[in-house]
Formats: structure tokens, sequence, C-alpha cells
């Protein structure tokens, strides 16, 4: 077998074992991906020589990590320092972070090798990975189809074994969604359980980094490392980290899953259906104890979030204007000619279209009866989570409403799109923590994601259930045809 279809865990293994080395590892993604991302389009930045530079330094280091020799692909809004760091936009597309994420700093500290920049939709602005300035990535399964978005470029690049591991971002689904159109695990941490420092804000108080691996081991070895508290990081939790590994028994038995009525209506493919039904039985054969529950407010989830991430969007993308940092017009006659001709050229439509949205909800008039409004019903969406998990440990759900749509099918069709995340979005305005494991395939041959959800700082609940479900299917090892 190819090193680069192994997992992190099992690579590790070798390398203890001094079956392999980071280099051999490196040298054998890099020639994969020159056959692959061709096609794929996954990656928008990789340094070859900054790669093996790494592999050396690791060689002359005395240290071996929890990640020693692993190569990690991060999602292209997450800093790295020296790197081009441009959120897929062309506001942004000769910006060099000058420092890393905490995120990525940790990951360096436990030895990992920063591989590649992923691909992703402009400023996360996007659930197909279509309005990169680098153009679209496509799914590995069917390249005719969307990988999913934003983090479409982690997903792919999991799914396609160009990477071991990913770091992605999730606002409303934007790890989770890709995740589950990919056939990949995609984890969406507790708000606060992982650093935001270095993550180039899309709307701050939904935003988390997060992950995207091969299995559950994986995802569990990757986020002990980037999870903590930071001082750099206003939002982040001073909430002590457990050892995620401990947590991945195959054993549910006990554990009270609850199913809610509102995410088996209308707009639900039958075969998306299907398998997470399957799913849900098989949960309940393994010892789960599985009942109906009720969330009334996730009828409003997604007019909610659109307002209140929008809202968010238009004044975190404020700062891009051409003055300080990015692409700045050439032709411009005064300052404010300067900022429309900045603006007007740098951001893609679905920039501009979320940043028009968000500064009209915002302003005098509207902010009352939207951006106001907004807020009092997201209270209601996280109190629906907090009645449920008073009595259950888990809620189980489709990932995603459909199997993965073709390049191109929606884009004329905002709110077509936008409907893509309404299974997602919930979690992320109630701030708990959420897993997609593949579940199953359609006819066509395109993976279906099934959504674990935990209450806050729950993340051994997610994993261990994910853990056992992986262990008794085998959707998670099939692969696309390279």
């Amino acid at each position: 077998m190819e090193l680069h279809s192994l997992t992190a865990h099992q690579l590790r293994k070798l390398i203890d074992q001094k079956k392999t080395s980071p280099k051999e590892i490196a040298q054998n993604l890099l020639r994969h991906i020159d056959k692959v991302d061709k096609k794929i389009k996954a990656l928008c930045l990789l340094d070859k020589d900054d790669v093996l530079a790494q592999c050396k330094q690791l060689e002359n280091s005395s240290k071996k990590g929890k990640l020693f020799g692993i190569p990690v692909v991060i999602k292209d809004n997450i800093c790295c320092c020296g790197q081009n760091t441009t959120c897929s936009s062309r506001i942004l597309r000769d910006f060099k972070s000058p420092y890393d994420a905490t995120a990525v700093r940790r990951l360096r500290a436990e030895g990992a090798i920063i591989l590649a920049r992923a691909n992703m939709d402009e400023f996360a602005f996007g659930s197909s990975c279509e309005t990169s300035c680098y153009g679209p990535t496509h799914n590995p399964w069917d390249l005719q189809r969307i990988p999913g978005g934003s983090s479409g470029g982690s997903a792919a690049a999991i799914a396609s074994d160009q990477t071991i591991l990913a770091l992605g971002s999730d606002t409303g689904g934007s790890i989770r969604q890709p995740a589950a159109l990919c056939g990949v695990v995609g984890l969406k941490p507790t708000y606060g359980r992982v650093s935001r420092y270095g993550l180039i804000a899309f709307a701050s108080s939904l935003d988390q980094i997060g992950l995207l691996t091969k299995d559950v081991e994986d995802a569990a070895i990757l986020l002990n490392v980037i999870s903590g508290h930071d001082i750099q990081d206003s939002t982040s939790a001073e909430i002590k980290v457990p050892d995620y590994t401990k947590s991945l028994l195959n054993d549910i038995k006990g554990i009270k899953v609850g199913v809610p009525k509102e995410y088996f209506t209308k707009g639900l493919d039958s075969q998306v259906k299907t398998s997470v039904n399957q799913a849900i039985e098989l949960l309940q054969k393994l010892g789960a104890k599985v009942k109906e529950i009720s969330l009334p407010h996730t009828e409003y989830a997604v007019a909610d979030y659109y307002i209140v991430a929008t809202a968010e969007a238009s004044s975190n993308l404020a700062r891009f204007d051409g003055v300080q940092y990015g692409y700045r017009s050439d032709k411009f006659s005064g300052l404010i000619d300067m900022y429309r001709q900045t603006r007007g050229k740098g951001f893609g439509q679905e920039a501009k279209r979320r940043v028009i949205l968000g500064t009209y909800v915002l302003s005098s008039g509207y902010y009352d009866a939207y951006y106001l409004k907004a807020l009092k019903v997201r209270r209601l969406i996280k109190q629906d989570f907090d009645r449920v998990f008073k009595d259950f440990d888990c809620i189980v759900t489709p990932t995603s409403p459909t199997v993965a749509f073709k390049i191109g099918e929606r884009m004329d069709n905002p709110l077509a799109m936008y409907l893509s995340d309404i299974y997602t979005i919930s979690v992320n305005l109630a701030g708990v923590p959420a897993i997609s494991v593949p579940c199953g395939f359609s006819r066509e041959g395109l993976p279906i994601g099934l959504q674990i959800i935990a209450e806050p700082f729950a993340e051994e609940t997610l994993l261990r259930v994910a853990y056992t479900f992986e262990q008794n299917t085998d959707w998670h090892k099939r692969k696309p045809k390279p």
C-alpha cells in the first residue's frame, strides 16, 4: 500500500519502527499530488522546496511530537508565516502572513509538516468551493461535481489522498458538509475549544477552526494537538482539554440518541434519508437508546444565519479596502473612488452579495427589525439544544440534504445554494460541537454523511459514537478511483 493512502496513526507507527521517514512520506505525497491535483484542484499553493526543508529540519530534531513527520494541508484562510494567505480572493492574492495561526503553531510544535494551502470558497462564502479566485475544486468521486464548501479543498485533498490530515474552518457547516460530500470525517469543535487566532474572520461569533481526516482516530489525535486555551484569542475557553484518544471506545451501550423530526421532512433526498435511517438503526443495534425529538426553531435557522453571518461579514471585510494591505486598484480618482474600485474588482460576486446584505441589516432603521431579532431567534435555537441535552447524550441527523451536485448547477440560484447547509447551520448558531462521518453511497456512487451533535465541550461523546459507528461499517475505507 502506498504511503499517501495511509492514516496518520498508521504512518506514525511506521516512523517509530523506522520503516519510513518524514522525507519519504512527503516525497510520496508530492508525487501523488503531481498526478491527481491537475484534475481535482484541491490545492492553491504548494512550495515543494519548503516542504523538503521542513523534512530536513525534522531529521535534525531530537523531539518527536504527536504528529512527527505527518503532512497537513491548511485551508487558505488560516495564517501560515511567510506564506500567501489569500482566502482564495483577488483582494488578498499577494498577501503574505507575518505570523502563524495558533493552530498552525501547535501543529509545528508537534512535528507536523505544513504541506500546502487548500482551495476554498472566497472568504468562506459558499457551499460548493466554486467562488474561489483560483477556480473551482472538483469532487474526487465525480469530477463534474462540487466537493462542498467552503472547506472543499481540504475535504477533496483528504478524499483523494493528497494529504494525511487537513485543517478547515466551519462557520455554518463548512467542514461537515464537504466532509459528507467527499466521504471523509469532518469535525467542528465547540466554539472556543480551538483558538481562532490567525483565522481570517468571516463571522466572528460563528467561525471555528476544525479538522478533516480519513478516520475518527486521526480526528481524535489532531483535535488533541490543536485544542486548548489561547491568551491571544479572547473567545478561547479556559477549559481543560482531555485526551480524546481515550474516548475511542467501540461501545455505545446506553448512549441516548435523539433524532429530530424537523430534519427528515421535505427537501431531504430519498437516498440520503435511507442511508441515514440505516445508520440510526445500526446505532440502535449496537446498544444506543434512540428516540425522536423536536428542535422546533430549526425552520428559522437558515434565515437567522444569513442575517447574523452577513452582518458580521460586512463588518469584518471592511478592513479590505486597499489602504494597508492586499490588492489596490491602480486607477482611481480620490479616496472614495479608490475604495470603490479596489473592492469592486477585488471581491467576487458572492462576497459582494454578502457584504451588501450585511450592511443593509445593520443599517439605521433595519437593525432592530432584522439583526436584533435574529439574535433573539439565535437564543431560541440554542435553548432548543440545551433542552434536548438535558435528556440526551447526542443528536443524529443527515449532514447534507443531498449528495454532491454538479458544478455550476446552483451558481445562479443563491437561495438553493444556501439551503445546502440547512442541517449544519444550527450547530454554529448554538456553538455546539458536531462531526460528520461517511454512512453510505447513492446509486451514482456519491458519498453520504451522518452528522452527530453533542452538548458544548462534549467532543468525547462525538468521537465515541462516531468511532463505534466507524468500527462497525466500512464506508470510510472506500476510495474514489484515481
